[in-house]
């Protein structure tokens, strides 16, 4: 599915799954909280899967599967992280309209299995504050269904609630074949740049194709392992779907959807 717990710009949080369902249509909505701090925010991202999708969000004049919901109050978060790390003076955040107790105690986050980074001596960073503010207040952080239901049809029922699950992140697109001309107007600009160190342009074009060969043969190897319907989370949720029989979820592989599992969110 097109949703990345690796993603680059967010650090994970938390997840859940949620299948909704009519004799005819089906839906998925994946709910990602994590914290972004280039969007100043911790976020709760929708994303969204079905045949029968409505009022879909549009960026760039294109319809896109997920929007964002900011269940923390932004002046409250911005007086609690003036500098994207817990003040040491802040004792709250608003969320969904509830104040929520701030914890400096380094050993209450150890006790919940949060083990500080300090990228700053006795600094608290803001993923880890939500870490433990949603096995705190879980309620508060995940998805309503008006907030499910925004771009899933009201008759669908909701049939599973998954909060953890076996995933692999899918990122294979179609790939991106240079042409003829292209080669030959990189090589031009790149010898009037660098001169290529007496490359000819029969090696460039070589050099370039064998870099698609090689990235063709990652990608095949990546749609054959991590492609939704090579693994069994989605081939036994695909059969829930079309059938409403939940029995049909009965995982063998351990979950490992856990914000630890995915230590390179939030890496740039």
């Amino acid at each position: 599915m097109r949703y990345h717990l690796n993603h680059p710009y967010t650090y994970l949080i938390d997840t859940r799954l949620n299948l909704f369902r009519s004799d005819e249509d089906w839906a998925i909505a994946a709910e990602i909280v994590g914290y972004n701090p280039r969007g100043g925010g911790i976020e709760l991202n929708i994303y969204y899967h079905g045949n029968c999708l409505i009022d879909l969000e549009q960026y760039n004049n294109r319809y896109v599967n997920n929007y964002a919901v900011y269940p923390i109050d932004e002046e409250s978060f911005q007086k609690a992280a003036p500098d994207g790390l817990l003040s040491p003076a802040s004792q709250s955040l608003l969320v969904r309209g509830v104040q929520l107790k701030l914890s400096h105690d380094k050993s209450e986050y150890q006790r919940a299995g949060i083990e500080l980074v300090e990228f700053e001596p006795d600094r608290i960073s803001m993923e880890e504050v939500g870490r433990l503010l949603i096995i705190q207040n879980e309620a508060l952080f995940r998805a309503t269904d008006a907030e499910l239901y925004k771009s899933i049809p009201q008759q669908l029922e909701k049939i599973l609630v998954l909060d953890e699950w076996y995933h692999k992140d899918f990122n294979v697109g179609p790939q991106k074949v240079m042409s003829a001309n292209d080669i030959t107007a990189t090589f031009e600009l790149n010898q009037q740049n660098s001169g290529l160190q007496g490359m000819t342009q029969a090696d460039f074009a070589a050099m370039i194709r064998a870099q698609e060969e090689r990235m063709g043969q990652f990608e095949y190897e990546e749609w054959e392992t991590a492609r939704p319907s090579s693994y069994e989370t989605w081939q036994q949720i695909a059969k829930v779907l079309i059938t409403g029989d939940i029995s049909h979820y009965y995982p063998t592989q351990t979950p490992n959807t856990h914000w630890s599992n995915w230590p390179e969110s939030g890496s740039l």
